[in-house]
């Protein structure tokens, strides 16, 4: 767990700059909260299914819901960010997928920004089927088309950006997860994972 936390301090020292250090930030799909724990601002928020509250700072507001009815159960038209990561698979077809980011929308202020990590089948291939859960088969394109029918444009594409796991053969030590994110053209190699970020229309 100590390495997953050094791996994403590093993760959101590079996000930080989609993220301004005053904003108020929702992590949807918190689980142990690895981005909303690492990444600074004035206001931090984070969702999931479970109630993982007892693996967050004291700082991070905890709201126990599903992502799809996020809007029932925080704030609309509060939040400058919203991020989610590894969970758009999760969901049970691509019209959830839609629907998550309308939620999104509604959670955001207008000026706000939809920050998403995602795993790429395009780069990926066949594992990314060996979970069980994983139910919607997304691309860079498919992310795109569905930000655009729940009301965002694009800000930021990078279709290769993080490798699929840092476990196994990935180097994990921060430092090498530091070196790796300042080198783009490694991406291109190792990169499965998507990284979209867009703004409200």
């Amino acid at each position: 767990m100590r390495a997953k936390d050094g791996v994403w301090r590093e993760i959101a020292r590079y996000l930080q700059r989609y993220v301004p250090a005053d904003a108020a930030v929702l992590d949807i799909a918190a689980d142990r909260g690895h981005f909303i724990t690492n990444i600074a601002a004035r206001e931090k928020w984070a969702s999931d299914l479970r109630d993982t509250s007892a693996h967050l700072p004291d700082d991070v507001r905890f709201v126990k819901s599903d992502g799809l009815e996020l809007d029932a159960n925080a704030p609309n038209g509060h939040f400058d960010v919203a991020f989610m990561s590894n969970y758009l698979e999760h969901l049970p077809s691509s019209d959830a997928v839609v629907a998550q980011m309308h939620v999104v929308r509604k959670l955001l202020k207008p000026t706000g920004r939809m920050i998403v990590l995602q795993p790429n089948i395009r780069h990926v291939g066949g594992e990314y089927w060996d979970f069980i859960d994983h139910h919607v088969a997304l691309t860079e394109r498919s992310l795109v088309e569905a930000g655009s029918l729940a009301g965002f444009r694009t800000v930021a594409l990078k279709s290769r950006f993080l490798p699929y796991s840092f476990r196994g053969r990935m180097p994990s030590h921060p430092l090498l997860v530091r070196a790796y994110l300042a080198f783009p053209p490694a991406w291109r190699i190792l990169g499965k994972q998507t990284l979209y970020v867009a703004e409200p229309t």
